[in-house]
């Protein structure tokens, strides 16, 4: 464990430039103030930060963050916090220029997947030289974004860097034990069965980690709207493969899967709703997909039971 430990910590006391201009701050007696768009970004900065940070999210259980309008309540709420963490490659896409108006105005405000590696990220083709957000369902990059959290509270908060490097570690053994985990639920399913249909193509990164071909009515954003035509091609396609479940999303209405599997079925084919996937939302609090680990073990055992 202490070969893990220094390992972690020795990266989080270089570079951080993005916080490095920002005069120190004396914490001392208090905990640090962040504010997170997600639920999931929340999640994170709270298993590295630990007891160290508090931690607010702005966009509850269910809340589509492709949509999200922030509300004056919210700006005060990023105004007031000492650190601003928020997903980044325009996940919150209406949200974008509020970011950029408080990094300016010295606000440490810091996108968790600013570090990832380009040749990383997807780059859908309706997307025009964009890279899909959701990064999350590739947990290898989800630790990565973990590490990038550590370094900007360590840069913001370097007194408790030891506290951090800590966090990251009992987190970052999580973080492999889920992907293991997920590695071997896929597994149990024949490669040909492997193909998860759901609202918006937000599933890309797990199928390409985990091994499942990924269909989408909408596509990376929820802000692009399904035609009729793509509904039909949809379910031609289900018909065609055979695929006998499609999924709804926690954070879409369903009325647009549901009319997919309507057209399938009335064209001959048998197609159920194989369950509710999170995708851009944790679960409740109190449920079991209310933290980003369960919300990955709640999918992937959704998934499998469905398709098996």
């Amino acid at each position: 464990m202490r070969w893990l430990l220094f390992a972690l910590l020795a990266p989080l006391f270089a570079g951080c430039a993005q916080l490095s201009a920002q005069p120190m701050k004396d914490f001392a007696g208090r905990p640090i103030r962040a504010v997170a768009t997600t639920g999931i970004v929340a999640d994170l900065v709270k298993n590295v930060g630990g007891e160290r940070v508090e931690v607010v999210a702005l966009m509850g259980p269910g809340v589509d963050p492709h949509l999200y309008k922030p509300t004056a309540g919210d700006v005060r709420r990023l105004e007031a916090a000492d650190i601003i963490f928020y997903n980044g490659l325009e996940l919150e896409g209406r949200m974008a220029e509020v970011f950029v108006k408080l990094a300016r105005s010295g606000k440490p405000t810091v996108a968790v997947t600013e570090e990832l590696p380009i040749d990383a990220l997807r780059e859908p083709e309706e997307f025009e030289g964009k890279y899909d957000p959701h990064v999350w369902f590739d947990v290898s990059l989800w630790r990565q974004a973990a590490k990038t959290v550590a370094r900007q509270l360590t840069s913001l908060d370097p007194a408790s860097g030891q506290i951090y490097a800590r966090q990251l570690a009992a987190y970052d053994a999580q973080l492999a034990d889920l992907d293991r985990y997920v590695q071997q639920q896929a597994a149990t399913l024949p490669p040909a069965r492997r193909v998860v249909v759901t609202a918006h193509d937000a599933f890309g990164y797990f199928g390409a980690r985990y091994g499942f071909e990924v269909r989408g009515l909408q596509g990376v954003s929820t802000a692009a709207e399904a035609s009729a035509a793509d509904v039909r091609e949809l379910a031609a396609f289900l018909c065609a493969r055979g695929i006998k479940a499609i999924f709804v999303e926690s954070s879409v209405p369903p009325a647009t899967v549901e009319a997919v599997q309507r057209a399938a079925n009335a064209a001959g084919c048998s197609v159920t709703l194989g369950g509710e996937l999170y995708s851009d939302a944790l679960g409740p609090a109190d449920s079991p997909a209310g933290t980003y680990v369960g919300m990955i073990r709640a999918n992937i055992d959704t998934i499998v039971r469905a398709l098996r």
